[in-house]
């Protein structure tokens, strides 16, 4: 009987000796696997910085190539179109919505120490609030930059900014938004300057 209590002893002291060596082996494994994973999330970061520069680098280059204008502001257009939802499509296309009826030429170029002056006339009930950006900043009047505004009947609002004189840091995309609690409308003016010889 003691012989076979020494084989089982030494059965049992075997296979614990596997299991540890089993569970030791599995610790190597998942701690190579977290080495690995911290590699692969340390390239992820690297790389998407990297891309994040890369990007970066494309779109400061492509405003220095497109003349001397170094808006990147996209041009805005009248906001139109069909919903899918009836109640959606009368609720953004609503008589009532403020609506831009009049609005300056798109693309202008100006003399440098002349005025620039761009008008905007909107409809709606109630009557639209204009508000004017200029590179996607709101602009106010101050010493050489004038805003008019005139409420023709009781829906149409008349607005007009004037600069006197321009320099060449008035060059760039003002835009002109008309809005009222039913809808938004927006046109664009893209300015450039040129040099007068006199």
């Amino acid at each position: 009987m003691s012989e076979t209590s020494t084989q089982q002893k030494r059965q049992l002291e075997k296979e614990r000796q596997v299991r540890e060596a089993k569970l030791q082996n599995e610790d190597e494994e998942h701690l190579e696997e977290s080495k690995k994973m911290r590699i692969n999330k340390s390239s992820i970061i690297m790389l998407t910085l990297l891309l994040l520069l890369l990007i970066n680098d494309v779109y400061s280059r492509r405003g220095r190539s497109r003349g001397r204008s170094k808006s990147r502001m996209q041009i805005g257009l009248p906001i139109t179109g069909k919903y899918r939802d009836p109640e959606a499509d009368q609720y953004y296309n609503n008589n009532d919505g403020a609506k831009i009826t009049l609005a300056s030429h798109f693309d202008f170029e100006y003399v440098l120490g002349h005025k620039i002056a761009f008008l905007c006339i909107a409809r709606g009930n109630p009557r639209p609030t204009i508000t004017w950006y200029k590179d996607g900043a709101e602009i106010f009047s101050h010493l050489y930059l004038h805003v008019h505004q005139w409420f023709i009947k009781n829906d149409t609002v008349k607005s007009k900014i004037e600069i006197d004189p321009a320099t060449q840091m008035d060059a760039g995309i003002y835009e002109c938004t008309a809005d009222n609690r039913y809808s938004v409308d927006r046109r664009s003016f893209k300015t450039d300057f040129s040099i007068a010889f006199d």
